[in-house]
């Protein structure tokens, strides 16, 4: 008869995906590497399959593993919150890793204080940030995401929102630049010059074009970028001229000899957000980790 999965089980699971090594996962669930090895065996007989199999000098996770940790990583969020849910928490003691989806333009700004905060109050604790490639709830459902930053639509109902600040775009040209002598460039300025448009999407035209239509002028975009933060380094070494988070280019703008300043007209500005996942709610780390990114900042 196969073993069944134990809640102890899942862990050495989700140990095992995250790490991709035996002797990792053992360091990892502070368990001997012998132990560890015969909760691998018990796993491959349980689930039918190998999990880790060797690929040069490591092992890389079974498209069966890959497919199954999602729903492992959920189910022992909602294990933790089920457990915890009436408990407080001792930060000091606190050992966990946050997996954070976060756009590059908000994590230049946000990371080092988050991290600083973090590691101040609770040394234990790993913030492990990736970047967008989707902003589809279903990371932060299955349990792959913790907590998402960004700015966007607001999500499904399973999915909780609380705004961290606004925040304004504004122009950014390289110090020495002819444009940047300007305290407030017209929208005719801004045209005379070449500019690079950030966006994911691959997209040259925004917000900033609409208003220059209207005003019967256009502008040149001479590159797309896919961020924020590789458009001020294009910036910095070129003519271009570009659109930033004002954060951004306010932490940033002496160290890499770019100028920042408003744009003449009006903008939307951008709500960025923290986003999770409703089982979430009640789990006092979680709770704790919302809580100190706002205060963060």
């Amino acid at each position: 008869m196969p073993d069944h999965l134990d809640l102890n089980l899942l862990r050495v699971f989700d140990a095992l995906l995250q790490e991709s090594s035996v002797t990792a996962a053992a360091e990892r669930l502070h368990l001997s590497i012998p132990a560890t090895s015969r909760a691998l065996g018990r796993l491959r007989r349980a689930m039918g399959d190998p999990i880790l199999v060797r690929a040069g000098r490591g092992m890389a996770p079974t498209p069966f593993a890959l497919r199954t940790a999602p729903r492992v990583r959920s189910l022992l969020d909602e294990a933790v919150a089920l457990i915890s849910a009436d408990r407080e928490i001792t930060p000091a003691e606190l050992e966990r890793t946050f997996t954070i989806r976060i756009n590059d333009g908000v994590a230049a700004t946000l990371a080092t204080a988050a991290v600083e905060a973090t590691a101040r109050l609770a040394p234990g604790v790993v913030l492990r940030f990736v970047t967008e490639g989707s902003e589809s709830a279903e990371a932060l459902r299955d349990g792959s995401v913790d907590l998402d930053i960004g700015a966007g639509e607001l999500p499904a109902p399973d999915i909780r929102s609380a705004a961290l600040y606004r925040e304004r775009v504004v122009g950014i040209v390289r110090a020495d630049s002819a444009l940047g002598r300007h305290r407030r460039p017209s929208l005719a300025q801004l045209c005379k010059h070449p500019h690079v448009s950030a966006s994911r999407r691959g997209r040259a035209r925004g917000p900033l074009d609409e208003v220059l239509a209207a005003a019967g002028l256009q502008r040149q975009v001479a590159a797309v970028v896919p961020t924020s933060a590789v458009a001020a380094f294009l910036v910095a070494s070129s003519d271009y001229v570009g659109l930033v988070p004002q954060r951004l280019a306010e932490q940033f703008g002496d160290a890499l000899g770019i100028r920042w300043f408003p744009i003449a007209a009006e903008l939307p500005e951008i709500d960025v957000r923290l986003l999770w996942h409703a089982r979430l709610d009640a789990d006092p780390a979680h709770r704790w980790l919302r809580g100190t990114l706002r205060d963060a900042l």
